[in-house]
């Protein structure tokens, strides 16, 4: 079955009010199309923001029960780090587990809104977060709309709201932001666009470093159609521009530890993470399911088992082949990596496209069987984010 397609992937006719008759040109154009494409992506922001808000309110609620901080919870583990860099900057390669294992853009976007506006760093990390999630669950409709519908995007933001560890999208993470960047990549990417793709990834090669999983599909992409002949300059500016952000990130450090391979060695020595094609995820996960576990362990061995069935329905559903392979890719280093069990659940958060076809089963099961397993789902999401902040002691 061949999946790799260059053309643009089949869908229905939009609805006759999908788009503006004969929308004005210039900026006045470019106003009424974002106004409609706001309006068109609302049910789905709405959805987002609501189960998102059922997670955090329920943190709130238990952790005042508890007596602890709700804030400092939703700023813990990693958080400290990007805090740290935002208002102190890098330390330098001073420890052994340097935070320049993190990459900049999300600490650096802190760093400088926390400087023009009158809140805590902890209050605007929490804030550039909510909003990256907000960004994200809109590039989702966009993508789960252009391909099939607007219920499918609808859902397809929704589900990702209701992620077992979705808590991690409104805590003060990087997760939110790479995967709205990643998205609205994608997104360009599928649309031809490839100035908006190549600049996005750029800005995603500098928010995580499993931008390693976008750069390959964009830089593809752009060669087939350099390859072909098509769209003139574009795809060559689109190739330039993908890998930059990343490389520059990575130089940077290479420069700062006085070693090519600077941040491989902060992560392999001071942080105990390599790539060993998946023999620790292998075993750990077999010890996991082999005696009695912590449930935050069970759900990541869960989670990992869900994402590699997924991603073959992905494949027998004929995705475009650039969501595939990034979502391929993805996998790949998450479940590859040695080190952090419990957080491989947590890594695949921006592996979005991996929920398409449970969108699309739902967008066509009907309303009440849709809200049904999203209640559901929201439920167990719910319970398991107070769970992973106010029980488990580790990072989600």
């Amino acid at each position: 079955m061949d999946v790799v397609t260059t053309e643009e992937p089949s869908r229905p006719a939009p609805a006759p009010s999908a788009e503006p008759a004969s929308p004005p040109s210039g900026r006045a154009g470019l106003g009424v199309r974002l106004r409609e494409a706001a309006r068109q992506a609302l049910p789905a922001l709405a959805a987002y923001a609501v189960i998102r808000l059922i997670g955090v309110a329920a943190v709130y609620v238990w952790a005042r029960n508890l007596g602890v901080s709700p804030g400092q919870r939703l700023t813990r583990s990693d958080a400290t780090y990007y805090l740290s860099i935002a208002q102190h900057g890098y330390d330098g390669y001073a420890k052994t587990q340097s935070d320049m294992a993190f990459f900049p853009l999300y600490p650096g976007l802190v760093g400088v809104l926390e400087r023009i506006v009158p809140l805590s760093p902890r209050d605007v990390a929490l804030i550039v977060a909510w909003l990256g999630g907000l960004a994200a669950a809109w590039g989702l409709f966009a993508i789960g709309a252009y391909l099939h519908d607007r219920r499918t995007g609808v859902l397809l933001a929704a589900l990702w709201a209701a992620l077992p560890h979705a808590i991690v999208e409104s805590m003060a993470y990087s997760e939110t932001l790479f995967t709205a960047l990643t998205a609205w990549s994608l997104y360009a990417l599928l649309r031809r666009q490839w100035l908006a793709a190549g600049v996005l990834c750029l800005f995603a090669g500098l928010t995580r470093t499993t931008a390693s999983s976008l750069i390959p599909v964009v830089g593809l992409a752009a060669l087939i159609a350099v390859v072909r002949r098509r769209d003139g300059w574009r795809p060559w500016a689109a190739m330039l521009l993908a890998p930059a952000g990343w490389l520059a990130y990575l130089a940077w450090v290479g420069v700062q530890t006085g070693r090519p391979d600077g941040w491989f060695h902060i992560q392999s020595a001071g942080w105990g993470s390599s790539f060993d094609f998946g023999v620790y995820t292998f075993q750990r996960g077999r010890e996991v399911l082999a005696q009695p576990a912590a449930p935050q362990m069970l759900v990541v061995s869960v989670v990992a088992l869900l994402a590699v069935m997924f991603f073959v329905l992905s494949v027998l559903d004929r995705q475009p082949w650039q969501l595939l392979l990034y979502s391929g890719l993805l996998l790949v280093t998450t479940l590859g990596s040695a080190g952090y069990y419990h957080s491989k659940a947590r890594f695949l958060l921006p592996a979005f496209a991996l929920l398409l076809p449970a969108a699309v089963g739902l967008a066509r099961a009907g309303r009440a069987r849709a809200v049904t397993v999203l209640v559901a789902v929201t439920a167990f999401s719910t319970y398991f984010g107070g769970y992973l902040l106010l029980i488990w002691t580790r990072s989600p």
